[in-house]
């Protein structure tokens, strides 16, 4: 009695709490759960020698000292059951753990061999890598995962391991390495006795998942727990289902992929959303252009384009096999929209994304294009360019002061108002969530951010003139905060204006190498040809025609070799000319008569041309009915099916 108080003596005077127990401690000794363990996280160059022992000295050390001083009454029973507990960090390795993480992988090499040594004398030891909410995982873990990792549900796995009618011995039982087998159900009790029932099932390995990492691991579990928890339609909890899926990227399955077509439906209200969410206000002068559907001039912010193709590509990628995103650890790294025409106020728009461009049409008439950077952290390591010829650059902006700067003071509930325009994000507006991401709270949206300031460029050098933007690229570099200032910092180099935007309150710059092009102003002569042409839909067809050249030319100036004029006529008069060249170099598409002798001209009215692409009638009957008139080498016509078919159909 006197050793164990002072024992319990010792623990007292360092802060602890103990009560001595006089029992006999080994009069039988049958199971040891060896499950203490203390966090001291670091990054790997902060870890000292003492935050490195000391995890040693509790984990391994203490778990070989409790199991040491308890072997030799189980050897002489010829009964023991042990337990040690490791971790999903020492199996897959985790960001600042690792002190932690060898220390629990070389918990799973000591059960593997005391299974070995305690085989003959009926002395079991097996490895549990549970995922359970606890003190100790009250910091690294948001809350409502604490509450859905129950203590509970792992304590039935240990008591039936502990059991003596359980012959396993040396396993590692982590719940998610296989296809698991369902031993509770929504709202029931998980019992050793469920276990112990379905125990064939939980050890089925033919068609195991096999996580690659800590965050991945928490995932599988997570999709268990989401699965019971759902029966009777009842979610556990769809905003945080995210927050722990890994970003781990199969280049093999994804490379390549066109996401199905996405249709996104919106009416007046989006865009007026969208308008409050950028920091549109009453308080401007012409705020009813963008806020009220029932004035004369209302029309779409430009950068409202970013938001059918963000729903397109965030309805798709999930599907994708081979890709699994991280919602904490995914950065947006750059942004690219080009318009190529105002957006519609309200409508529908076709969206068909390749991984990462995006482009939008109405029925038959492309809207724009749109290109997105983004950054997983952690998910690299597979070989890739670090560069695509295909991408936009930024550009750095004039070595002198800024031709004008705009200040904007976000609120506190930006992201909160953003986030309705369809970025649900949790990081934007959960703290665990954002926690997760290395956040000490929520961070404004980016394409906010971007709106923000596509929006100043647009009043300060367009006059609020929609029809005068043409595109905007950025690069995101830092965070922000709602609540915090946005500086709107612009320079003018002829149709294009370069611009950064700064925290106020930092100095700090949140979108860098930033520009937006612009149309020039229209001067009268100018304007009027605008209108007698403004209004054919052909042109609309011939510029996307002039996109895909730009990417396939070559190959179509190997099939085709030929230089087709297009002359369209409106009211029975030519109101415009185009050349298609797939003769020379790689391709070419542009307005006006052809540069070179046309190999082919054809003469038809717009509403016609529109009727051939839409395939309502054939080129060959246009032709026999008079609707389609051709000079030249009329065998080439009958490659014009091919053009209009394969590189125009929107």
């Amino acid at each position: 009695s006197s050793a164990a108080d002072k024992v319990v003596d010792e623990i007292r005077a360092k802060g602890g709490k103990a009560v001595p127990n006089y029992g006999m401690l080994f009069f039988h000794s049958n199971i040891v759960i060896n499950n203490a363990g203390i966090l001291r996280d670091r990054s790997f160059v902060r870890i000292s020698d003492e935050d490195w022992d000391i995890i040693h000295r509790i984990h391994l050390r203490g778990s070989f000292l409790v199991t040491r001083a308890a072997w030799n009454h189980m050897k002489n029973q010829k009964f023991g059951r042990i337990i040690m507990t490791s971790s999903a960090a020492g199996i897959y390795g985790n960001f600042g753990q690792a002190n932690y993480s060898a220390a629990k992988l070389g918990l799973l090499g000591l059960a593997n061999t005391i299974a070995i040594e305690g085989r003959k004398y009926n002395i079991h030891c097996n490895t549990i890598a549970p995922t359970a909410g606890s003190r100790l995982t009250q910091t690294v873990m948001p809350q409502d995962l604490i509450d859905a990792f129950k203590p509970e549900y792992v304590a039935p796995l240990v008591v039936w391991l502990c059991h003596e009618s359980c012959a396993e011995n040396g396993s590692l039982f982590e719940v998610i390495r296989s296809l698991g087998a369902i031993v509770r159900g929504k709202n029931q009790p998980m019992t050793p006795e469920a276990v112990r029932d379905k125990w064939e099932k939980v050890c089925d390995f033919d068609n195991a998942s096999k996580p690659r990492s800590i965050q991945e691991s928490i995932s599988v579990l997570n999709d268990a727990l989401s699965q019971i928890e759902s029966q009777g339609n009842v979610s556990m909890n769809s905003t945080s289902s995210g927050s722990v899926v890994s970003s781990s990227v199969d280049t093999v399955s994804i490379v390549g992929r066109q996401l199905a077509t996405n249709v996104y439906k919106y009416t007046h209200l989006e865009p007026i959303l969208y308008a409050l969410g950028v920091g549109m206000s009453t308080k401007d002068p012409d705020h009813l252009k963008f806020l009220f559907e029932g004035s004369e001039e209302f029309c779409c912010l430009p950068s409202f384009g970013v938001i059918p193709a963000q729903t397109s590509m965030f309805d798709g990628v999930p599907s994708l096999p081979g890709l699994n995103i991280d919602l904490a650890k995914m950065l947006h790294g750059e942004q690219y929209l080009e318009l190529y025409k105002p957006l519609p106020t309200s409508g529908q728009s076709f969206c068909v994304a390749d991984l990462f461009f995006t482009h939008c049409f109405e029925l038959y008439y492309s809207m724009f294009f749109l290109s997105i950077l983004f950054i997983f952290v952690g998910a690299g390591g597979f070989g890739g360019k670090r560069t695509s010829e295909k991408a936009k650059l930024t550009a750095n902006p004039p070595k002198r002061p800024p031709d004008a700067v705009i200040s904007d003071v976000t609120t506190a509930d930006q992201a909160a108002l953003y986030r309705l325009s369809g970025d649900w994000n949790p990081l934007h507006l959960d703290p665990s969530f954002a926690a997760l991401g290395g956040f000490k709270k929520p961070i404004l949206h980016g394409l906010c951010t971007f709106g923000f300031a596509a929006r100043n460029v647009l009043k300060q050098f367009a006059n609020n003139d929609v029809n005068r933007f043409k595109a905007i690229k950025v690069r995101f570099a830092k965070p922000v905060f709602p609540g915090q200032t946005l500086q709107t910092e612009m320079w003018k180099e002829g149709n294009r204006i370069h611009f950064q935007t700064k925290v106020k309150e930092t100095g700090e710059v949140a979108i860098a190498g930033g520009y937006v092009d612009i149309v020039p102003a229209l001067n009268k002569s100018s304007a009027q040809e605008l209108l007698t042409t403004e209004g054919l839909q052909s042109n609309l067809v011939f510029e996307e025609i002039g996109r895909r050249v730009k990417e396939m030319g070559n190959e179509l100036v190997k099939k085709v070799n030929a230089i087709f004029q297009w002359d369209i006529t409106k009211d029975g008069k030519t109101a415009m000319q185009w050349t298609i060249d797939l003769k020379n170099g790689s391709g070419a598409v542009y307005r006006g008569p052809a540069r070179s002798s046309a190999d082919t001209t054809f003469t038809l009215s717009d509403e016609d041309f529109m009727d051939v692409v839409t395939q309502k009638i054939n080129p060959q009957k246009a032709f026999f009915s008079g609707k389609l008139k051709v000079k030249g080498n009329i065998m080439l016509s009958q490659k014009l099916e091919m053009i209009l078919k394969d590189y125009a159909k929107l």
